[in-house]
């Protein structure tokens, strides 16, 4: 109980991370000074754009070696030296990847009770739930009958992009990298379609699937996809930038679509940041709740068992290997 296991970064990863990249080891849990909270991390997010921290590209900040991994956390507080928490108090915060994180009141929120799995509020009812909610809800404003082509479409983001849409009567298309994964989009989630991308060709099925073009494309990949998705715009679309998958394993950027095709479209083209929203977090949780509780709105979590098995589970997720919401559990909530 008195030591904090931690998993850092060993070296920069060449290309895609190998396990190699990470080493575990353990230090002394941190004690809390006045006005801080001692918490034990429940559950770990793992996300995609952890790759871009290690690189140096995040806005968030870098990870170098020798320091601990960030991602966010749903933790439950040991021992609170603020008024404000006690013990028992389940939260979230960016406790990182350790067993142990302390923290100035500030930088923790409580997990809403009705919440549950609690895990959800890294998942559907979390930052990936956020993004797509703001992405899809917020900006691009979608309306029934209107295209939507979503690819990493089973991923915490793009499944519940997806789900969204289907609730909002749009018909949506999915890309994704295997025949399990696009069966999953179709017979779980809902997608009218789903495209594989490493056996089909996607600018042939996307000109069958889309005849009229793209009404919403919520882009989470960048690189090729993102070309032929802009090449099929309905007039009146709307692109969401929110991620960069087929870029994140590589030192070089793909030149991006020339600005006449979405000229051409008349597109409205967002930047979607998550961190913009966080003051509308509540009203996104609000909305969403009932869709969860009456199984709309679903969520397939990708658990590790053991912080020792991050890394593991990490490099699968920049492989594209996981199914669904990738995370680890680290302790019981109990």
């Amino acid at each position: 109980m008195n030591d904090n296991l931690q998993v850092q970064l060993a070296r920069n990863p060449a290309g895609v991370p190998v396990p190699e990249d990470f080493t575990v080891v353990t230090a002394a849990r941190p004690q809390p000074a006045a006005g801080e909270v001692l918490c034990q991390t429940l559950y770990l997010s793992l996300d995609p754009y952890m790759r871009s921290q290690i690189a140096g590209r995040h806005l968030s900040g870098a990870v170098a070696p020798g320091e601990v991994m960030r991602g966010e956390t749903v933790s439950r507080v040991v021992e609170s030296r603020h008024p404000g928490f006690a013990a028992g108090d389940t939260v979230r915060c960016f406790g990182g990847w350790q067993s142990y994180s302390v923290h100035g009141a500030g930088e923790l929120y409580r997990v809403d009770e009705a919440i549950q799995p609690v895990s959800y509020a890294l998942s559907v009812l979390g930052m990936p739930g956020l993004t797509a909610y703001a992405g899809l809800i917020w900006q691009a404003e979608p309306r029934a009958g209107d295209v939507v082509v979503i690819p990493a479409a089973i991923g915490g983001v793009g499944a519940t992009a997806g789900q969204l849409a289907k609730i909002h009567g749009c018909r949506v298309i999915g890309i994704a990298g295997s025949d399990e994964k696009c069966r999953y989009a179709v017979d779980e989630l809902g997608y009218d379609a789903c495209i594989n991308r490493r056996t089909e060709d996607i600018a042939a099925r996307l000109d069958q699937l889309c005849p009229q073009g793209i009404d919403i494309f919520f882009d989470l990949v960048g690189g090729e996809i993102l070309q032929l998705a802009s090449q099929r715009l309905a007039v009146g679309a709307r692109v969401i930038l929110c991620g960069l998958m087929a870029e994140y394993n590589s030192n070089t950027r793909a030149a991006g679509p020339e600005p006449g095709l979405w000229i051409k479209a008349r597109a409205r083209v967002h930047g979607l940041v998550v961190y913009d929203f966080e003051p509308r977090r509540a009203e996104f949780i609000n909305a969403c709740l009932p869709y969860v509780r009456d199984g709309r709105l679903q969520m397939r979590e990708d658990i590790a068992a053991g912080l020792a098995a991050a890394p593991v589970a990490f490099c699968r997720l920049m492989r594209g290997e996981n199914l669904g919401k990738a995370l680890v559990k680290i302790a019981e909530e109990g």
